[in-house]
């Protein structure tokens, strides 16, 4: 009965904080919800992605990264202090007019 009281709290606490979120833009349809970080990454386009992460953005395994690399000379990089870093934003746009 105890446990029942608890999760009942729990709820009602949840749906108050969405709510109390939900209220702070309404009369303006164009703010920020709660969920905007995660499905907009917009901020994170000045982040510079490491030569030995850039396979996990990409979505493919290192050996392919090498050999992209490789074969499009291209790619947008920079180098600082001889390691290879990768505009996130830039990237992205290059992956998409790759194809």
């Amino acid at each position: 009965m105890e446990f029942d009281l608890i999760f009942v709290g729990l709820g009602i606490a949840a749906a108050g904080y969405f709510i109390g979120n939900g209220l702070k833009n309404f009369k303006n349809p164009e703010g920020k919800d709660a969920f905007s970080d995660l499905l907009n990454d917009d901020e994170d386009d000045n982040e510079l992605i490491k030569e030995n992460h850039v396979h996990y953005f990409m979505g493919i395994s290192k050996e392919d990264v090498k050999h992209l690399t490789k074969e499009y000379p291209d790619i947008p990089h920079i180098m600082i202090n001889g390691q290879v870093y990768y505009p996130k934003a830039r990237l992205r746009e290059w992956l998409s007019q790759l194809g």
